[in-house]
Protein backbone atom coordinates (compact mmCIF):
# COMPACT_ATOMS: atom_id res chain seq x y z
CA UNK A 1 0.00 0.00 0.00
CA UNK A 2 1.22 3.59 -0.74
CA UNK A 3 1.13 6.40 1.16
CA UNK A 4 1.28 9.91 0.47
CA UNK A 5 1.25 12.70 3.28
CA UNK A 6 1.16 16.65 1.82
CA UNK A 7 2.28 19.16 4.78
CA UNK A 8 3.65 22.56 3.95
CA UNK A 9 0.15 24.55 3.78
CA UNK A 10 -1.05 27.44 5.35
CA UNK A 11 -2.20 30.97 5.49
CA UNK A 12 0.02 33.60 3.53
CA UNK A 13 -0.30 37.13 2.03
CA UNK A 14 -0.74 37.56 -1.82
CA UNK A 15 2.72 37.88 -3.08
CA UNK A 16 3.80 35.43 -0.55
CA UNK A 17 5.91 31.92 -1.26
CA UNK A 18 5.03 28.67 0.06
CA UNK A 19 7.07 24.78 -0.19
CA UNK A 20 4.64 22.18 -0.10
CA UNK A 21 5.90 18.80 0.36
CA UNK A 22 4.79 15.13 -0.14
CA UNK A 23 6.20 12.28 1.75
CA UNK A 24 5.50 8.62 -0.03
CA UNK A 25 5.96 5.29 1.38
CA UNK A 26 5.12 1.93 0.94
CA UNK A 27 6.53 1.12 -2.74
CA UNK A 28 9.42 2.10 -4.79
CA UNK A 29 8.96 5.85 -4.97
CA UNK A 30 10.55 5.81 -8.65
CA UNK A 31 7.94 4.10 -9.91
CA UNK A 32 5.45 6.59 -9.65
CA UNK A 33 5.05 10.17 -12.38
CA UNK A 34 3.66 12.28 -9.36
CA UNK A 35 1.17 15.24 -9.31
CA UNK A 36 0.14 17.85 -7.64
CA UNK A 37 -4.19 19.34 -7.96
CA UNK A 38 -6.32 21.73 -6.02
CA UNK A 39 -9.65 21.94 -5.27
CA UNK A 40 -12.21 24.49 -3.84
CA UNK A 41 -15.62 24.01 -1.99
CA UNK A 42 -18.15 23.25 -5.42
CA UNK A 43 -15.20 22.83 -7.72
CA UNK A 44 -13.56 19.65 -9.23
CA UNK A 45 -10.22 18.48 -8.51
CA UNK A 46 -8.06 20.27 -11.09
CA UNK A 47 -4.84 19.94 -12.10
CA UNK A 48 -1.74 22.00 -10.91
CA UNK A 49 1.56 20.43 -12.06
CA UNK A 50 3.11 16.91 -12.65
CA UNK A 51 6.66 15.61 -12.65
CA UNK A 52 7.78 12.29 -14.28
CA UNK A 53 9.20 9.38 -12.41
CA UNK A 54 13.46 10.90 -13.15
CA UNK A 55 11.87 13.99 -12.80
CA UNK A 56 13.20 14.98 -15.82
CA UNK A 57 10.86 16.76 -17.31
CA UNK A 58 7.18 18.75 -15.95
CA UNK A 59 3.97 20.25 -16.67
CA UNK A 60 1.99 23.40 -15.19
CA UNK A 61 -1.30 24.54 -15.78
CA UNK A 62 -1.30 27.95 -17.33
CA UNK A 63 -2.60 29.38 -13.96
CA UNK A 64 0.34 28.41 -12.10
CA UNK A 65 2.97 28.94 -14.68
CA UNK A 66 6.03 30.67 -14.37
CA UNK A 67 5.29 31.33 -10.52
CA UNK A 68 5.43 27.28 -9.65
CA UNK A 69 8.11 24.68 -9.06
CA UNK A 70 7.61 20.90 -9.10
CA UNK A 71 10.70 18.99 -7.96
CA UNK A 72 11.36 15.04 -6.22
CA UNK A 73 13.78 14.02 -4.00
CA UNK A 74 13.79 10.36 -5.17
CA UNK A 75 16.40 9.54 -2.37
CA UNK A 76 13.79 11.18 0.08
CA UNK A 77 10.63 9.63 -1.41
CA UNK A 78 9.33 13.25 -1.44
CA UNK A 79 7.95 15.45 -4.12
CA UNK A 80 8.18 19.32 -3.50
CA UNK A 81 6.08 21.96 -4.53
CA UNK A 82 7.38 25.60 -4.76
CA UNK A 83 4.72 28.04 -4.93
CA UNK A 84 5.87 31.85 -5.23
CA UNK A 85 3.94 35.14 -6.23
CA UNK A 86 0.61 33.67 -4.76
CA UNK A 87 -2.54 34.84 -5.36
CA UNK A 88 -6.24 34.88 -3.52
CA UNK A 89 -7.48 32.61 -6.56
CA UNK A 90 -4.63 30.29 -5.43
CA UNK A 91 -6.41 29.14 -2.15
CA UNK A 92 -7.51 25.79 -2.03
CA UNK A 93 -6.92 22.22 -0.78
CA UNK A 94 -3.79 20.95 -2.36
CA UNK A 95 -3.77 17.18 -3.02
CA UNK A 96 -0.42 15.43 -3.98
CA UNK A 97 -1.33 12.16 -6.46
CA UNK A 98 0.87 9.35 -7.72
CA UNK A 99 0.16 7.54 -11.12
CA UNK A 100 2.22 4.24 -11.36
CA UNK A 101 4.02 4.28 -14.73
CA UNK A 102 6.76 2.41 -16.99
CA UNK A 103 7.33 5.13 -19.41
CA UNK A 104 9.87 7.98 -18.05
CA UNK A 105 7.90 10.51 -19.99
CA UNK A 106 4.65 10.00 -18.52
CA UNK A 107 3.23 12.90 -16.51
CA UNK A 108 -0.73 12.43 -14.66
CA UNK A 109 -3.15 15.39 -16.16
CA UNK A 110 -6.16 14.21 -14.59
CA UNK A 111 -7.25 13.03 -11.49
CA UNK A 112 -8.24 9.40 -12.70
CA UNK A 113 -4.77 8.65 -13.75
CA UNK A 114 -3.52 8.76 -10.35
CA UNK A 115 -4.26 5.52 -8.29
CA UNK A 116 -3.01 7.06 -5.07
CA UNK A 117 -3.81 10.11 -3.19
CA UNK A 118 -2.89 12.18 0.01
CA UNK A 119 -5.30 13.74 2.48
CA UNK A 120 -4.52 17.36 1.24
CA UNK A 121 -3.01 20.53 2.90
CA UNK A 122 -4.84 23.93 2.85
CA UNK A 123 -3.31 26.89 1.42
CA UNK A 124 -5.59 30.50 2.33
CA UNK A 125 -4.04 32.90 0.51
CA UNK A 126 -5.31 36.78 1.87
CA UNK A 127 -5.35 40.04 0.01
Amino acid sequence: QVQLVESGGGLVQAGGSLRLSCAVSGRTFSSYAMGWFRQTPGKEREFVSAITWRGDSTNYADSVKGRFTISRDNAKNTVYLQMNSLKPEDTAVYYCAAAETMNRYYMPRYTNECKYWGHGTQVTVSS
